[in-house]
């Protein structure tokens, strides 16, 4: 069963013959276009656009994003996301009641896309589920890091590009493994399973 299996095929298998398929397997077998659209309609976003899923170990986390607020953040995470850049990254740095940051390639915090971004400082604040932009001291030094806020963080306001917010699953954001020390640095930690823009689901 390596091959992906075509829509008519799956029509003919039954639960039983499903059930002992390993994960990995599962993920090949195709969905009719009717469950897709479901899959989509599921997570309820205002525009599927500007909205992606995030999926970890406990969960999906939908992520609604601000292309108003940030445009140039938004269409660059867009496309890091429809590139596949995000699967299978890091949580690196992760501050019980502070904030989860994953998005470095080498899962050290040093790394990124290659491609920085001029700072789009706006007024949505820093609050539980916020999503804004890691960066250097150099405030157009955001690449493809980013944060998840666990608490509101007003101190944060105006110094980092907020681009998005959790609408749903923070739940699972709350279950991500914690870091230890002043800087949350993770050992063993977890990671992106997916990202991806609802749109294309």
């Amino acid at each position: 069963m390596s091959e992906l299996l075509e829509k008519t095929e799956t029509k003919n298998l039954e639960k039983a013959q499903t059930k002992h398929i390993a994960a990995e397997e599962k993920k090949k077998i195709g969905i009719s276009e009717t469950r897709a659209k479901k899959i989509k309609h599921s997570y309820q976003v205002k525009d599927p656009e500007n909205a992606l899923v995030l999926k970890l170990k406990d969960g999906d986390v939908v992520i609604e994003m601000y292309p108003d607020a940030a445009p140039n953040h938004v269409k660059r995470i867009k496309e890091l996301v429809r590139s596949g850049f995000y699967n299978g990254l890091k949580f690196h740095r992760v501050i019980d009641g502070f904030m989860a940051q994953t998005g470095c390639p080498l899962g050290t915090g040093t790394g990124g896309s290659g491609q920085k971004l001029k700072a789009e400082f706006n007024r949505l604040p820093h609050k539980r589920g916020t999503v804004s932009m890691a960066r250097a001291w150099d405030v157009d030094s955001a690449d493809s890091q980013f944060f998840i806020c666990y608490a509101d963080c007003p101190w944060l306001n105006g110094q980092y590009t907020v681009w998005g917010e959790v609408t749903s699953g923070m739940e699972y954001v709350d279950a991500i493994k914690k870091g230890s020390g002043d800087n949350g640095t993770v050992v063993n930690p977890d990671e992106i399973i997916s990202m991806t823009v609802v749109a294309d689901l």
